[in-house]
């Protein structure tokens, strides 16, 4: 490692030129990495607090919308209830509405409607649970937007008028908006774009978004229970493609990152091509002296690893303070140290292999080029 050391020291200019791009590299993939996580966040936090192991819905529905498409219904609950391996079934109802509080403050919310005696019933973090046809349960972040206990929340084209009673611990989202739990008849009423006191359509009173099933299912038993009970179903992680722009918004950033991997793999790669071109004479004379290919290999790649290691690891933390400041504004950002850290070790290998790359050239260095062979 003398000569690498010495490089790094002598040609400060060099190597702090590139441990700049790749520090910018790096702050960015943290960006990313925490914009990534937050829309997740944003898009999915109330699915992922579920005690839900998986959805039954309605067969062949468009899986990017099936809870704004399915149908199921009571007949179907109680087969799923009844399956191998299922601990326990419960309707689901999910509909999106439009509403504002009595100081006209606007709430977008994903009204879910469960059975209050059932597995999925929430259980409210400050006030009290579902408790008449007209209460509602909603998310910690709704206090945000100035909501408290005993507001009442008139819906849109409706005019249902829903009391907040309690709030979720936590973020609790959908598609976006905060998630409000009411018990079933509430959200049945809601979705057939009725009053609470209005009488169902015959059919509407047995009809539900999706069967939520808590139990260790694989995909043989899932299928098996699927074709017994006329159902497409999903496993958690999978409904979360569900929820509107959810896939779209991960794989367009997924696809970001990738290319930045690639990107500063591309970069150490060209760097470390100048430079081994311009170490010829050097290396020759090293080889000369009886340095081993395998000397001089590990001592390039060890610049390169102390290059990297000092850039990604400052660029992290410049991004991990960017991002705390950001996780205060408005934005859906959230700073995951998993996430950051696989992106930090993607990094340094993909540059690691890009220096590899270059630095194989020194196996063709001819040692007579020091003593002027090539005059």
């Amino acid at each position: 490692m003398f000569l690498a050391l010495r490089e790094l020291r002598f040609a400060k200019a060099r190597f702090g030129l590139m441990g700049a791009v790749i520090v910018l590299i790096a702050m960015l993939m943290v960006l990313l990495s925490g914009l990534s996580q937050g829309l997740v966040k944003d898009g999915v936090s109330g699915l992922q607090e579920l005690p839900v192991s998986s959805f039954a819905f309605e067969k062949d529905v468009q899986k990017d919308s099936a809870f704004t498409r399915s149908v199921v219904d009571t007949k179907t609950v109680e087969t799923w209830a009844s399956a191998p391996d299922v601990d326990e079934a419960a309707p689901f109802g999910l509909a999106l509405v439009n509403g504002a509080n009595q100081d006209s403050i606007q709430l977008d919310l994903a009204v879910i409607g469960v059975d209050p005696d059932s597995f999925v019933a929430p259980e409210a973090a400050e006030g009290e649970g579902l408790g008449d046809a007209g209460s509602v349960v909603l998310s910690a972040t709704a206090q945000d937007e100035g909501i408290e206990i005993g507001d009442v929340i008139t819906l849109e084209r409706t005019n249902v008028e829903l009391t907040v009673t309690g709030f979720l611990e936590g973020q609790h989202t959908f598609g976006h908006v905060d998630m409000g739990y009411v018990e079933l008849g509430t959200w049945q009423s809601i979705n057939a774009g009725l009053p609470l006191d209005a009488s169902l359509p015959d059919g509407k009173d047995d009809q539900f978004t999706a069967v939520a099933i808590k139990g260790d299912l694989d995909t043989d038993a899932l299928a098996a229970a699927d074709k017994e009970a006329g159902t497409t179903s999903m496993t958690l992680s999978e409904s979360y493609g569900a929820s509107p722009g959810y896939t779209a918004e991960t794989s367009t950033l997924m696809l970001i990152q990738v290319f930045l991997n690639a990107i500063c793999a591309l970069v150490a790669c060209a760097f470390f091509t100048v430079r081994t071109i311009h170490r010829k004479p050097e290396i020759a004379v090293m080889r000369a002296m009886g340095a081993s290919t395998g000397y001089l290999l590990r001592d390039g790649l060890g610049q390169a690893l102390i290059l990297l290691l000092a850039s990604v690891g400052f660029g992290v933390a410049i991004g991990c303070g960017a991002g705390a400041l950001l996780q205060t504004t408005p934005m859906p950002f959230a700073l995951v140290a998993g996430p950051i850290v696989l992106a930090a070790v993607l990094l340094i290998i993909l540059g690691l292999i890009g220096a590899a790359i270059a630095i194989v050239r020194i196996t063709r260095v001819d040692p007579l080029t020091a003593l002027g062979a090539n005059r």
